[in-house]
């Protein structure tokens, strides 16, 4: 019989209490004047992701942390993160804007505004209900000036046409949107400016929307293992093929080059590539490897090398 799992019971602590734990756990604080300020103004849970990779094994004896772990260096680490989440929702942005762009106007060609709302051209009948369902109450809940004029101006459809639904569906929901189109065909229409195939963009997709949710709430993304792996193209397109790393499907490193390679394809002439290139290259602990990237990452095409 499996044991029953105990009560959380684990108390609530004063900022001195947070600091002396940590200490006693071995972790060196030069300045509890600023441990205090961003133990409040972050918080010790939050940041106990950061301070992760500087312990020991659990159930190993001795102190928490490995010697010579300084708070700073955690706080350092959180910093890094931060940035990256900040570069990686630069990035997303554009690409978000281009697919909603792609993805209305194949819809819009089909016939006219409302084809998207065809439901012959849906594989899941129950999906395509779904989707509508949450569109009806994106629609329903929206205040901006685009939706209040179609509804003061216009007995219907109901449903607004396809350029405006794009704009007020959120981008996981784009995803399911352009994921459930029956014919491959389509799907490859919308993936056709990004230069990669249907199959390999459906995942990316799906995988950046939740890389921009992580984002978006602060969550912590350098190490990270996603729960979502990529399809990754084998050959072609062949700069970015040569740059993925297929031994760490789910570490962001691979999803940071589809990104750059999505960027060079929506925007021309982007600074994206060097940005990455110069934070990563400031970080404060460990090495690229543990996010993914690999060794001769620099040297690929994609990332402006010669391999």
């Amino acid at each position: 019989m499996i044991p029953p799992k105990p009560l959380y019971n684990k108390p609530a602590l004063s900022l001195a209490d947070q600091i002396a734990k940590l200490e006693a756990n071995g972790m060196v604080i030069n300045d509890h004047a600023i441990a205090e300020h961003c133990l409040q103004h972050i918080s010790y849970y939050r940041l106990s992701a950061y301070w992760l990779p500087f312990e020991h094994p659990k159930g190993q004896a001795g102190p928490r942390f490995r010697t010579g772990t300084n708070l700073q260096t955690v706080l350092d680490l959180y910093e890094f993160d931060r940035k990256v989440r900040l570069l990686v929702l630069d990035a997303v942005e554009r690409v978000e804007v281009a697919a909603r762009g792609a993805w209305a106007y194949e819809m819009a060609m089909l016939g006219d505004g409302f084809s998207y709302l065809d439901q012959a051209i849906y594989a899941d009948q129950n999906k395509f209900n779904r989707n509508c369902a949450r569109l009806d109450k994106e629609v329903a809940r929206s205040k901006d000036t685009f939706i209040r004029h179609y509804k003061r101006e216009y007995s219907g459809p109901a449903r607004p046409p396809v350029w405006m639904s794009s704009e007020l569906l959120s981008f996981g929901l784009l995803s399911q949107w352009y994921a459930a189109l029956k014919e491959p065909s389509l799907r490859q229409k919308v993936a056709d400016p990004f230069d990669l195939d249907e199959v390999i963009f459906v995942t990316f997709l799906h995988q950046l929307a939740i890389v921009r949710n992580i984002c978006a709430h602060h969550g912590r993304l350098w190490n990270r293992t996603l729960d979502v792996s990529l399809k990754l193209p084998k050959k072609s397109p062949p700069d970015l093929a040569a740059a993925l790393n297929r031994s760490a499907p789910k570490k962001i490193y691979n999803t940071l080059a589809m990104i750059q390679h999505c960027l060079d394809r929506a925007e021309l002439g982007n600074t994206w590539r060097e940005r990455l290139q110069a934070l990563v290259g400031a970080m404060p602990y460990g090495n690229p490897q543990m996010m993914g990237f690999p060794t001769d990452w620099a040297d690929q095409k994609l990332w402006g090398g010669t391999k």
